[in-house]
């Protein structure tokens, strides 16, 4: 029997790195504050758009948008001429929470060792 194997690579700076480096800083973030955090996270990035949905139980209230500008901006999208600006772009949220009280939000500072996470 034989068996046909592909696969895809993309280069730096793709929406679909950038996506999974969000993902990844987002679940990095709640498990740094809460150990015990359960993430579900999906990224999509497409031109001046971000969105971030999935589900989040933990204990930590994070300021999600700022996470994802912080890893935009320290991939290098700076500058409006790329169409994708880390101060500029939209931040959709569709999470759901499994905690039965109040969203609050707090802003943290990006650590500066990375925890390596995945979201797949």
């Amino acid at each position: 029997m034989s068996y046909l194997f592909t696969s895809e690579s993309v280069s730096e700076g793709h929406p679909d790195k950038v996506a999974d480096q969000i993902s990844d800083a987002l679940i990095d973030y709640f498990l740094a504050y809460d150990p015990s955090s359960k993430v579900a996270c999906e990224t999509l990035v497409t031109t001046g758009q971000v969105v971030l949905a999935g589900e989040v139980k933990s204990e930590a209230y994070l300021d999600v948008q700022e996470i994802a500008r912080e890893v935009i901006r320290d991939i290098g999208y700076t500058k409006s001429e790329y169409m994708f600006e880390a101060n500029s772009c939209g931040i959709f949220l569709l999470f759901m929470s499994s905690r039965q009280t109040s969203t609050k939000v707090l802003s943290v500072k990006r650590r500066k060792s990375k925890v390596p996470a995945t979201n797949e």
